[in-house]
Order: structure tokens, then C-alpha cells, then sequence
């Protein structure tokens, strides 16, 4: 519900009253619902700004009595951000239908309209009805992104604002699609290439673990009745699963809480910098890092620039974009030498964090003045290298969690099986 405070010396709150509409749509098809207006008159004017003629208006039955501001005063609106959020792939779905609607005509209250009138109860829905209201009751399309900042972040509100300022909004939500299509790739790349790693994992200390808790104590059993003195490994082996049997709640406990506890310092702006700053040296795994925050800074620069966002704005979001802390501090440094006249390239290549190839060719669109297709051969660049890395991971994590796995179940196998044989040769003699 819409808050709305008058600057006197006691505060007042002022509460819309909603409305029960039946309206007909250009298809003469009837539509029912609920909005929230100051007056009959201003519900009229909502309805048919979304290209429906109104039937009939009726004050909602339970609505608070909307209190009139004093004369002369102005009224100041209380924005209270809501927590429900749209998935990526939802806002992804999103910006391309209201960027279609755009393109075949529709003004921006009329396609926001059309697509709240699917009625269904998730966040999408919720998210479009809001701000069909808000646009609708006049507040600029970008201003009512801000009611859902979990959703939309201060790229997309900046490549909107931009799009309304030049006129083109449609253009700006398809560099939009776009921009967010890439994101999704590179993210479903590095995901599709940890899933089969991950499941051989899983499997193999389930494996382990299923052997020390079910099987080791049975033949610990038989071992204790046949005696005799037992190998190394295999007094090692049941010492180890004595330990999961008795202790083992303790050790899922201790991983718990351990688990937590780094969460917490990673949310900490020393720790958040110490695990960036060591991502960035893992063998194998840093060549992801980097390439995926190389391509995605040059992307969501070259986005930014390309619709009229300007380049100190833009470096700002693209800092806060980047996903790691030790880059955006180089940008926010660079973003910084850029206020006092200096280029992009020059700060980024004195941090030593961002490679030569990537400022020299950053240095190469700022001599030409084609800032934004050096940026997009810079994204295409790291894409490709993206892609590489993830093949050189796949190829030696593999094989070697296949060994550890391999490694653990022969220990347990050996561990039995030498027990099994000293003891039976014992029996022998």
C-alpha cells in the first residue's frame, strides 16, 4: 500500500483507497480487479492509460479513508522496498517481453498491463502488477525498478534511465536480453562443467563412508573371534571407523559450524579481500576466475557505454558487477584517476591485476575512440579463454577425483583383505 507524509510539524500518514474495477479491453474482452488511486476520477485515467475503457468503479469495501494534505504542503512518498525477487532467468524473460511489447507499439503502462493480467501467484507477477501501478500513477519506469532492487540491479536501472532519456527504451531492454544471456551462458558453462566432478565426489565419499559405518565393524567382528595379530592398515582401518561410528554426529557437526564460520568471515571485508585475492592464484581454477571477471567487466562495460551511460556512472556499476573484490578496488582506483582526466587503460595496467592484453587493447579503443567494439572483442576475447579453462579443469579434475576415490576404496579393500589372508594362513599352520 502507497505511504505518502506531509512535512508539518506533526507527521501525518495517508493511506490510497482501493478500487473494484470491471473495464473492457480493445479485443472487448471483460476484465475484473483491484487498484489504488487517490479518486474515482484518477482510477478512471489508470485504466484507460493500460488501453482498457472502464465499466464500472466501486470503492473497495474495508479501504481507509483516503485524508486530504494541507494546502500549500507538499506530499513526499515512503518507498518501502519489497523483499520479493525475480531468478535471473525470470528478470532474463521479463526484460525480453516488455522489450517486445515495446517494439510492436504498446506504450509501457499498456505492455506491463498485459502481462500482469496473467493471473498466477509468483514473484513475477507480483513484481509486474507494482510496477504497472507505479507507472501508471506516473512515476518514470526506472524510478519503480528501485522498488525491487534484489531483482534489478543499478546496471539495469542506469540502462533504462538511459533508454528513457534518449527515447529508446526498447533498445536499452534488448542490449538488456542480451547482456543477460551472456551471463547465463557463462554461468551455466562453469556450472555444467563442475556437475559430473561434484557427483563423482559425492559418490565416492558416500562410498567410503557406507564401508567404514557398515561393513568394517562386521568384519572387525569376525577378526576379534578368529584373533591373531592384525596388519597396520587394517588396525588403522578399524580405528578410523570406531572413530565415524562413535563420533561421527560430532565430525558432521564440527563441518556445520565450521562451515558457518567461514561464511561469516567471507562476509567480512577482510576475509571477502583474502579469498578473492587467493582465488586469483589457485592453479587451474584462477584461469576461470579471472577470464569470467575479464569478460564480464568488458560486457558490462560495453553495454553501458554503447547506451549513453556515462563512463564514470558506468565504472561505478561495472565495480559493484565484477564479483570480485580485489578487481573492484582496481576499478574503483582507476574510476578514480578517470575523475582527474587520466584513460581506463593507464590505472588498470599500473595494478597489475588486469593483464597486458586486456589494457592494451582497452588503450587501442580509447586512441581510436571505438571504446565499446574494443570491449566487445575484449568480452569475446575472455569468452573464448573462459570456455578453455573450463575444458583444462574438466580434463585433469576428472581423473584425479577418480584416483582419490579409487584410493580410498583400495585402502579399505587392502585393509581387509591382508587381514583376511593373515589371519586365514594362521588358521592354516
Amino acid at each position: 500500500m502507497d505511504i505518502f507524509l506531509i512535512p508539518e510539524r506533526k507527521y501525518k500518514l495517508f493511506f490510497m483507497p482501493a478500487f473494484n474495477y470491471i473495464a473492457k479491453d480493445a479485443a472487448g474482452r471483460r476484465i475484473d480487479g483491484t487498484l489504488e488511486a487517490a479518486d474515482r476520477q484518477n482510477a478512471i485515467r489508470m485504466i484507460q492509460q493500460t488501453g482498457c475503457t472502464p465499466l464500472s468503479i466501486t470503492p473497495a469495501s474495508g479501504t481507509a479513508k483516503k485524508a486530504t494534505p494541507a494546502p500549500g504542503k507538499k506530499r513526499f512518498r515512503l518507498e518501502r522496498r519489497s523483499r520479493t525477487k525475480m531468478k535471473l532467468r525470470e528478470t532474463l524473460y521479463f526484460t525480453r517481453e516488455v522489450a517486445d511489447l515495446l517494439s510492436s507499439g504498446m506504450t509501457l503502462g499498456r505492455a506491463l498491463h498485459t502481462m500482469a493480467r496473467r493471473h498466477s501467484d509468483n514473484a513475477r507477477t507480483a513484481i509486474v502488477s507494482r510496477l504497472r501501478d507505479e507507472v501508471i500513477q506516473g512515476t518514470s519506469f526506472s524510478d519503480a525498478l528501485k522498488i525491487y532492487p534484489e531483482t534489478f540491479p543499478p546496471l539495469y536501472i542506469s540502462m533504462v534511465r538511459a533508454g528513457e532519456a534518449s527515447g529508446a527504451l526498447a533498445d536499452s531492454l534488448e542490449s538488456l536480453v542480451t547482456h543477460y544471456e551472456r551471463m547465463l551462458s557463462a554461468r551455466s558453462k562453469v556450472i555444467n562443467a563442475m556437475i559430473y566432478p561434484m557427483i563423482v565426489m559425492t559418490i565416492g565419499i558416500g562410498a567410503v563412508i557406507g564401508l567404514m559405518v557398515i561393513v568394517v565393524p562386521v568384519f572387525t567382528g569376525i577378526f576379534e573371534e578368529l584373533g591373531g595379530t592384525l596388519p597396520a592398515s587394517t588396525r588403522l582401518m578399524i580405528a578410523i571407523s570406531d572413530v565415524l561410528i562413535k563420533y561421527g554426529l560430532v565430525i558432521l557437526g564440527a563441518f556445520i559450524l565450521a562451515g558457518i564460520s567461514f561464511n561469516r568471515w567471507l562476509k567480512t571485508a577482510a576475509g571477502k579481500h583474502k579469498w578473492h585475492g587467493w582465488q586469483l592464484k589457485i592453479p587451474v581454477m584462477k584461469q576461470i576466475i579471472r577470464a569470467n571477471a575479464f569478460a564480464q567487466f568488458a560486457r558490462t562495460l560495453e553495454t553501458l557505454i554503447k547506451n549513453g551511460v556515462p563512463i564514470l556512472r558506468a565504472l561505478a556499476i561495472v565495480q559493484d558487477t565484477v564479483g570480485n573484490v580485489v578487481l573492484s578496488n582496481e576499478i574503483a582506483t582507476a574510476r578514480t584517476r578517470v575523475t582527474d582526466g587520466s584513460s581506463i587503460s593507464g590505472p588498470l595496467a599500473a595494478s597489475r591485476v588486469f593483464p597486458e592484453l586486456l589494457t592494451d587493447m582497452l588503450a587501442v579503443g580509447e586512441e581510436t575512440g571505438d571504446l565499446a567494439g574494443a570491449l566487445h572483442n575484449i568480452a569475446r576475447r575472455y569468452d573464448e579463454e573462459l570456455e578453455q579453462s573450463i575444458k583444462v579443469l574438466t580434463t585433469v579434475l576428472e581423473p584425479l577425483l577418480i584416483l582419490g576415490v579409487a584410493i580410498m576404496v583400495g585402502f579399505v579393500a587392502v585393509s581387509l583383505l591382508s587381514a583376511v589372508f593373515n589371519l586365514t594362513g594362521g588358521l592354516g599352520a
